[in-house]
């Protein structure tokens, strides 16, 4: 499974209705949306009232990624502006299994997410129970990052667990993605790319797309 997912966090907010419909027309399979509070994450990006917008242009399915503290405050609102999967760090957490259980009562896929500094063994209890882990190869709430070649084994090692035990539970990686990595990432076991500048900064995005998804 190879499947794109463009970061909207890099596209450009004064013509978002246009690099939606470019996002349309591309061969990415997911739209990809960080929510960051300036709490968890030191930035602030935004909130429920760009679901909208991007719920009603957007053919994709919005794949949203929360960065902020107390996710149980707020998944089910996310659920209900539009969103196909919805993911939380589960430091952000004591127990991820209430969040998880609002968020699966509304129909919705679960995501559960660390950045590198959490030991990637702390997923393996959830694995079965979450529809996907997103394992961040840089620290969630800046763009732009050089992706930490560590994340490999992460990838490696949760690639190994899920197929032992016969999950279907995706792996998707956020950071530093390009069209230089995505193919050793695909390699390594991962199922989802989160991709922003390598995206929206590219001279021709939809080529951009089709070349980390190894298509000509």
């Amino acid at each position: 499974m190879k499947i794109i997912a463009p970061s909207v966090l890099s596209a450009d907010f004064g013509h978002l209705a246009q690099d939606l419909e470019m996002i349309n027309r591309s061969k990415a399979d997911w739209l990809h949306i960080d929510v960051m509070d300036g709490t968890f994450v030191p930035n602030i990006s935004f909130g429920f009232p760009l679901m909208e917008p991007m719920r009603k242009y957007c053919k994709k399915p919005l794949d949203v990624h929360l960065m902020i503290v107390h996710p149980e405050k707020y998944v089910e609102r996310f659920c209900d502006a539009g969103a196909w999967s919805v993911g939380f760090h589960l430091e952000a957490v004591t127990d991820p299994m209430p969040v998880l259980d609002l968020i699966k009562a509304k129909g919705v896929r679960t995501c559960l997410t660390i950045n590198p500094d959490i030991d990637v063994k702390r997923l393996v209890p959830y694995l079965d129970k979450v529809d996907m882990v997103l394992l961040m190869s840089v620290f969630a709430g800046f763009g732009g990052q050089k992706f930490i070649p560590e994340t490999m084994d992460k990838i490696r090692f949760i690639r190994e667990e899920i197929d032992y035990r016969g999950l279907n539970t995706l792996i998707e990686i956020d950071g530093g993605v390009n069209t230089q990595n995505a193919a050793e990432l695909f390699a390594a076991g991962a199922d989802a790319l989160v991709a922003g500048s390598a995206v929206f900064n590219a001279p021709d995005p939809e080529e951009a797309i089709r070349k980390m998804k190894g298509q000509p």
